[in-house]
């Protein structure tokens, strides 16, 4: 029985062992599919998505890390945002909306004028920031797109970044690693997680209604 968008947030968990089975290619492109649709602000994706199955890419990226589903998932997602904003990337953004929505580019003059006061005008650092939480935003729909696919998933910050940028070659593409998300399929007999009750607050604590 398919579950609905609650019952599969039950569902999930935060996997800390995961089973030898691989995650089928065409369930993998329907989860980067669904954070590539992502919301992002002004529509930009300031962060790119690298998706790691090489086992012995994986076991490099998981030296020296306590977090062991970094080597074990099946596959593994990084999120890596801009270092900065600049001019050429919200120019190569004009022309790619002006070419998916058949418009001339110049058709957007005021649009592209509020993008550079708003970017160009920050310190690289400021940008940073701003990318890295659009790269959250992205998780969290990976998170949900995996839910529905009854695909484990693990949100996971404690990585070393710097030895992810070096190993994925991310600091020539002006990319830094922010967080990422293993896959793969639960190894529910040795993951004592995987039969625990998950932790919330009640409702009427964690919501505030003002009506």
């Amino acid at each position: 029985m398919k579950m609905n968008v609650n019952e599969m947030l039950n569902w999930r968990y935060a996997v800390k062992k995961y089973s030898s089975r691989k995650v089928a290619n065409e369930d993998v492109q329907a989860i980067t599919a669904a954070i590539n649709l992502s919301a992002s602000s002004a529509g930009m994706q300031p962060y790119r998505l690298i998706v790691v199955e090489n086992t012995d890419v994986k076991a490099r990226l998981g030296e020296g890390s306590f977090n062991q589903q970094i080597a074990t998932a099946s596959h593994l997602l990084v999120f890596a945002a801009f270092e900065n904003i600049t001019q050429e990337i919200i120019d190569e953004y004009m022309q790619r909306t002006a070419s998916i929505r058949q418009i001339p580019v110049e058709a957007m003059a005021d649009f592209r004028k509020s993008l550079e006061a708003h970017m160009l005008n920050k310190t690289p650092q400021d940008n940073f920031t701003w990318a890295a939480r659009q790269a959250y935003i992205g998780l969290g729909t990976g998170l949900i797109a995996a839910a529905e696919r009854q695909i484990d998933a693990t949100p996971m910050e404690g990585f070393d970044a710097a030895h992810f940028d070096e190993v994925l070659g991310l600091k020539e593409k002006g990319l830094k690693s922010v967080v990422i998300m293993s896959i793969g399929y639960r190894d529910a007999e040795n993951d004592m997680f995987a039969r625990m009750k998950k932790v919330r607050l009640p409702l009427d604590e964690f919501v505030a209604e003002i009506v």
